[in-house]
């Protein structure tokens, strides 16, 4: 199911196409070749001096259902309900220090958000679907996956193949065939100063 973003001026159709799914085919795994594109695809993300601050755990059910168990058991129960379906589950996690010379690295978690659009984007590319959630214990998944004290887990993005609107758990059928909204683009976006809408 496509809903494309209505925007003011035409967007890439990426863009346009890239939205989160709740609804995802348990039954069609995600190939290790689609996989490989989706990391390529977040490895050449820009980053502040290159340091690629970016670190992501792959949990793929069909080659390590138990890492894809203990990833699932992080979410919040209320993402696990449809997440279960998404055969791959990956931890989005940002280095607080540069590799350089250790100092603290205030972008890191900027530039991870930079790479995890890239691979949702490149999923849409791949037709696939990807779904990024803040709702998970960040605690719980570092120390489930000994992830180190000085990088900090950002989201669990879910990716599969999208499935009907009606596969998804029935609380979150509405959502799913919804229209997609944003906000009017000045209230967001000012011009010269704050607060000023672009376009005045």
């Amino acid at each position: 199911m496509e809903k494309l973003a209505e925007t003011q001026v035409a967007v890439h159709e990426l863009i346009a196409r890239r939205w989160s799914p709740r609804a995802f085919d348990a039954s069609r795994p995600v190939i290790r070749e689609q996989l490989l594109a989706l990391l390529e695809a977040a490895r050449w993300a820009p980053s502040c001096f290159g340091d690629e601050p970016w670190r992501y755990v792959v949990c793929d059910k069909a080659a390590d259902p138990q890492a894809w168990q203990l990833a699932l058991g992080c979410l919040a129960e209320k993402n696990q309900l449809w997440a279960k379906n998404a055969p791959v589950l990956i931890i989005a996690v940002a280095a607080s220090h540069f590799s350089r010379n250790d100092k603290p690295n205030r972008w890191g978690q900027y530039d991870t958000g930079a790479a995890s659009e890239n691979l949702c984007l490149q999923a849409v590319a791949l037709g696939l679907a990807a779904h990024q959630m803040g709702g998970f214990d960040a605690a719980r998944a570092s120390e489930a996956f000994a992830i180190p004290a000085d990088y900090t887990c950002m989201s669990v993005i879910a990716v599969g193949h999208q499935a009907p609107a009606d596969a998804a758990p029935e609380e979150f059928r509405a959502a799913e065939l919804g229209a997609r909204s944003r906000q009017p683009l000045g209230s967001h976006f000012y011009s010269g100063r704050w607060s000023v809408p672009y376009p005045d």
